[in-house]
């Protein structure tokens, strides 16, 4: 099989190859991984590995990997809710139930399907030909407020004030439970989940997790379930939804850090982007941007609030 071929080396013995893979491939799925060793592409020294095969500490492993299928990305007429747009860049509200951009599952229908249709050419290309200006994203099932670059100095702008925390962004959510503070900060890292590729964790003294901080305030208590608005200092994959979970009070509604039990009436985790706040790339002036949460959500709020009383 031709693919790309990349040599691993592992720093402390005793670990099993496919979990090892697992750590170092993060962007593999474990299926796919043991599809690999399966077909006998992870060796070391010329010879296959099987999947048990315990490593030892310095070990190389060689793996070829597949050359990836290109994804053909088409231009669609979706339609698209902007909220602000200029030469460099758009705000864009997601409606809920939207991928960003595409991948092997969803090809298309996409955030960036319908931003090609809209802008054409006029795109910032850093990310990757499947990413056209997107510099930051939100999960399928949370709505709200995208910034999108239309040019690389844009991006390069708005990516150094998201990395400088500098970039405001507040999220709305209705949490189960119940809390005693008004107001309060989670400050937790965050990493890939040990157990499961698809999910994050946080993972307290782990060297492969990233620090996470989310501000949270309360809005209104309901019975079971708290109405909360919460800043993002840091933006980690799903931070906001790990976070809750972390706390013992996850999203609403939450299909993947929630109770067994899923509150199907929502469709997905009862999240929304409301707020984006920042510099603006080319005349440096602040700007910020709000938007109501969906329809779906406040309905979900007034029957909350109905059944207070």
């Amino acid at each position: 099989m031709r693919g790309q071929s990349v040599t691993l080396t592992t720093e402390c013995g005793g670990i099993r190859l496919d979990k090892f893979l697992a750590g170092a491939l993060a962007g593999m799925s474990r299926s796919a991984i043991q599809g690999l060793i399966a077909q006998g592409l992870a060796t070391s020294g010329g010879k296959p590995l099987a999947k048990s095969a315990v490593l030892a500490p310095g070990q190389e492993v060689q793996v070829i990997l597949p050359e990836p299928k290109e994804l053909e990305l088409t231009p669609e007429d979706i339609p698209l809710d902007v909220v602000y747009e200029d030469g460099d860049l758009l705000v864009v509200n997601k409606p809920k139930g939207m991928v960003v951009h595409p991948a092997p599952g969803n090809p298309s229908g996409t955030l960036v399907n319908a931003l090609l249709h809209h802008c054409g050419k006029s795109l910032s290309g850093i990310n990757g030909v499947l990413r056209p200006g997107i510099v930051h994203r939100i999960d399928k099932d949370t709505s709200g407020l995208l910034l999108v670059a239309k040019n690389d100095m844009a991006h390069q702008s708005l990516a150094a004030q998201i990395q400088a925390h500098t970039l405001t962004r507040e999220y709305r959510a209705v949490a189960y439970g119940g809390f005693s503070e008004d107001s309060g900060t989670i400050d937790a890292p965050i990493g890939r989940h040990p157990n499961d590729r698809k999910k994050m964790a946080v993972l307290k003294g782990s060297p492969t997790a990233r620090q996470a901080v989310t501000h949270f305030f309360v809005e209104e208590r309901f019975r079971g379930f708290t109405y909360l608005r919460l800043r993002l200092e840091t933006g980690r994959t799903h931070q906001i939804r790990v976070h809750l979970a972390y706390l013992g009070r996850p999203v609403a509604g939450d299909p993947v850090y929630g109770p067994k039990k899923v509150l199907t009436e929502l469709h997905g985790q009862c999240l929304h982007a409301g707020l984006l706040g920042f510099r603006h790339p080319r005349t440096g002036m602040y700007l910020e941007f709000s938007k109501d949460v969906p329809e779906y959500f406040e309905k979900f709020l007034q029957k909350l609030r109905r059944e207070a009383y």
